[in-house]
């Protein structure tokens, strides 16, 4: 199962009642973060999943309310006597966006690894037995979304262990997916296991215009968490002109994609009310909700292999 949590809910600021939004996500043990605006800490230790075992950081972009938070959060990590790797991942300009937070920092005991991702084609890696794809999307400034995948296995196949005449002590080993070396023979997973069952998907899209290359990318989704700049309608030309989304695209996007849940976020500060326009925005894609500060979900596998 993958734990998710919407830190917060607002765009450009934090206010009283929304904190900016940043996503944290926890998969055995691990945990992930994408994005960390200014005040993102607070939320963080309010959702009582601890910070230290954040060890992969993942921006969609460098404007302030999605990175101004990143000195802080460093030297809480650093505070905590933490010593392992922190990875880091974001569009180009991620290096310089360290180097400037080390200005304020007197120094790091942990290795921070830096991964910038490429502007021109999807990417696609895996850290923590998690799949994590990224797709640049259309703003202001360099952006991605990211989609977050957890593969699982097929079931055991008796019939196919057998017939491929894997021992039967070795069969508990590999239907853990563990390669197995006996006798002089190697014998793999794939020996004993029927095709792969469907498993995870969260995707989280912010601070863009809903390109079509982003119906393919979130296809299928458990759940799409997207920009919901304005809920207005009349807003459209002033959310294409400064690259964001209303709540009818985001819902457009979650239809089309063929998604589960929707959760709009990166609310507009003079968006006071985004309920008003939650009912009008279902009438395009039924299961949409608002996001707010502390909105937990855990995603778990469906009991068959339909989505």
């Amino acid at each position: 199962m993958l734990d998710v949590c919407l830190l917060g809910s607002g765009g450009m600021m934090p206010l009283h009642h929304r904190w900016l939004t940043a996503l944290l996500v926890r998969l055995n043990g691990k945990m992930l973060l994408i994005d960390c605006g200014e005040g993102t800490q607070i939320p963080l230790r309010q959702v009582g999943w601890g910070f230290k075992a954040i060890d992969v950081l993942c921006f969609t972009h460098y404007h302030a309310d999605h990175v101004a938070g990143l000195p802080g959060l460093l030297l809480s990590l650093a505070n905590s006597m933490r010593t392992e790797p922190l990875t880091m991942v974001g569009p180009p300009g991620l290096v310089r966006v360290l180097e400037g937070c080390m200005t304020i920092i007197p120094g790091l005991p942990f290795d921070v690894h830096i991964l910038e991702c490429s502007l021109q084609k999807e990417e696609s890696f895996t850290i923590n037995d998690m799949r994590i794809r990224t797709l640049h999307v259309d703003h202001s400034v360099p952006c991605l979304a990211y989609a977050l995948e957890v593969k699982r296995a097929g079931l055991f196949d008796v019939a196919k262990a057998q017939e491929s005449k894997v021992p039967q002590k070795l069969w508990k080993g590999l239907q853990k997916g563990e390669k197995v070396e006996y006798d002089g023979k190697v014998y793999t997973p794939d020996m004993v296991l029927g095709p792969p069952r469907k498993g995870l998907k969260l995707s989280y899209v912010t601070d863009t215009r809903p390109i079509p290359e982003l119906v393919d990318f979130i296809s299928q989704s458990d759940l799409f968490i997207c920009e919901g700049m304005y809920g207005d309608d009349q807003y459209r030309e002033k959310a294409m002109d400064k690259k964001h989304m209303l709540f009818s695209e985001a819902a457009s996007l979650a239809r089309e994609g063929c998604v589960r849940e929707l959760w709009l976020t990166h609310f507009s500060p003079s968006l006071e009310h985004p309920e008003d326009f939650l009912a009008s925005t279902r009438e395009i894609f039924s299961n949409t909700h608002l996001g707010s500060s502390l909105k937990i979900r855990t995603l778990v596998y469906a009991t068959g292999d339909a989505h």
